[in-house]
């Protein structure tokens, strides 16, 4: 699944707001879940989720103009990949939200 995430930001900033949000990633995950970011490249995350008995590989690469998301689905999400799609678009407008202070 791919999901792209538009935005108006330097990759700078991006990297910035990205790496101070990641801790709340698992807060939005429906029934919670566990998530480790990695940073193999300044332009890429990467991702460990462990979320409704599933264990899920994610990255999210910085692109000029939009972040975005690859995850790979096991075959017993694919069926709900909308609604995940549509989590991840609402949730990644937060993660490159400003601090809040």
């Amino acid at each position: 699944m791919r999901v792209a995430i538009p935005h108006q930001l330097d990759n700078d900033t991006v990297r910035e707001r990205l790496r101070s949000n990641t801790g709340s990633i698992g807060d939005s995950i429906p029934g919670g879940g566990a998530v480790q970011t990695a940073w193999p490249s300044e332009d890429r995350m990467t991702m460990d989720i462990s979320a409704m008995g599933q264990s899920l590989r994610a990255n999210v690469n910085l692109e000029p103009g939009q972040v975005v998301l690859n995850v790979d689905l096991p075959p017993a999400l694919a069926f709900v990949e909308p609604m995940i799609a549509g989590a991840i678009k609402s949730q990644g407008h937060r993660l490159l939200a400003p601090p809040k202070d």
